[in-house]
């Protein structure tokens, strides 16, 4: 491995590289670095550091809100429609008050 005072700057070939970029591992003068978070790193590499997550990108915000409104009417449609199907699986008598009569006069002869 050479050391660094032999290794020139990728962006100005004429400089002596004074650092080394963590994510990228290039070489570069004291001028083409810059230290975030700790680390020293080149332009590239910033840009790539500090693009927005996705997220938290407002495209992705909506598809995501979609997608929720989406799944929650489908699970209404779904407790809706089990109801509806386990209402018209009770009897027509119950309906019409022949159940309730007919309790009603169990409970006249106590």
């Amino acid at each position: 491995m050479t050391s660094l005072v032999l290794q020139r700057c990728l962006n100005h070939p004429v400089r002596e590289a004074a650092a080394r970029c963590v994510d990228c591992g290039a070489h570069y003068c004291r001028e083409c670095v810059e230290e975030h978070d700790g680390k020293l790193r080149c332009a590239a590499c910033l840009r790539k550091a500090a693009k927005t997550p996705v997220l938290q990108r407002a495209w992705f915000r909506r598809l995501l809100a979609f997608g929720q409104t989406a799944v929650a009417l489908l699970f209404l449609w779904i407790v809706f429609f089990t109801f509806g199907k386990t209402l018209l699986t009770i009897p027509a008598s119950f309906h019409e008050g022949e159940v309730w009569k007919k309790m009603e006069r169990e409970f006249e002869t106590f």
